[in-house]
């Protein structure tokens, strides 16, 4: 594989994924990867909605564990974006299957890793929950971490306005229709270090003000819904973070600094049985939509469960154990 140093410069290492061409043209994917000599075991992330690997400091505590890290920027998304193409555009969510089973082939195949840990958040945890059930079976993952997963629409306006059958035929014949349904940009800057934030990242690739939406996109979120409700079959062990606490604001609020201001946490909660036969569901106070991004207390919180999770379900061998 042509790895070459990642936009985040070393120790990360990316490759383009070569995907199958759609209606707009070439399409890739991009894998970055920060391997931990010696170990079996792996990690990969997968970002949210209007979003791009760049959280550094989570795959720092994975690898200080002895977990090699991976993260996917999914077609159309963050490095993987190109100017012939509509940014974040799909039509049906199973079309990143491609790029999720190439990831898998080259953690597992090309790189030797023998257990696997899938790491969602957002948009990314219901693209990998649905992935999961789909790959229910194969051995591929041994456990799914699910930060704040896109499982049940926010009321977006177009939503609210059209209604979900309408809003379904209407990503059948006009899929690149623009809805108006903006991001909040005070989200993205409670987050960042240039306005209310205290983190680094790159605004054309993550803008406050997001990208537009369209109609088949939703569409396709709106059925992967639809198929979480009706209950997915997930056969590995799942832990889902949430916040314990949502605002829905217009304007600047403080509490976009402890409460998750993109999706409403207690339905993310609420769903959690639905995904498969063995979730735990930990809620996190004063965590924000990108839970690792959250104020130290609570991204400390994060962490501590996720060790604690994994130690019980996926305490594999450490590195350099006999």
């Amino acid at each position: 594989m042509d790895f070459r140093t990642d936009i985040l410069g070393e120790p990360y290492e990316a490759v383009e994924l070569p995907l199958a061409a759609d209606e707009e043209g070439a399409v890739s994917a991009t894998l970055v990867r920060r391997l931990v000599p010696g170990s079996q075991r792996a990690v990969l992330y997968v970002h949210g909605y209007v979003d791009y690997f760049f959280q550094t400091h989570l795959a720092d505590h994975y690898t200080a564990a002895g977990w090699s890290f991976y993260a996917l920027d999914l077609r159309k998304y963050g490095r993987s974006l190109r100017p012939h193409q509509s940014p974040n555009f799909v039509r049906d969510l199973s079309a990143y299957d491609e790029e999720l089973d190439e990831a898998v082939r080259i953690v597992r195949e090309v790189d030797g890793h023998t257990e696997l840990l899938v790491n969602g958040h957002s948009t990314g945890g219901l693209v990998t929950a649905l992935w999961a059930d789909r790959r229910a079976g194969r051995g591929l993952v041994d456990g799914l971490f699910l930060n704040s997963p896109f499982l049940s629409m926010p009321a977006a306006a177009a939503v609210r306005t059209l209604g979900a059958p309408a809003l379904e035929a209407l990503g059948r014949v006009a899929a690149l229709r623009k809805l108006p349904a903006p991001l909040n940009p005070h989200y993205v800057h409670s987050l960042h270090r240039d306005h209310k934030g205290s983190w680094e990242f790159d605004l054309s690739l993550k803008p406050a003000e997001g990208f537009p939406l369209y109609a088949g996109w939703l569409a396709a979120i709106q059925r992967g819904h639809r198929a979480v409700r009706r209950g997915l079959a997930i056969d590995c062990p799942v832990l889902l973070m949430a916040s314990t606490a949502s605002t829905v604001t217009n304007r600047w609020d403080d509490a976009l600094h402890r409460t998750d201001a993109v999706l409403r946490a207690d339905d993310i909660a609420a769903l959690a049985p639905r995904l498969g036969g063995h979730v735990t569901v930990v809620r996190i106070e004063g965590g924000v939509h990108d839970l690792v991004l959250s104020g130290e207390q609570a991204r400390g919180q994060v962490f501590a469960e996720l060790d604690r999770w994994l130690a019980a379900y996926l305490p594999g061998v450490p590195v350099g154990s006999a």
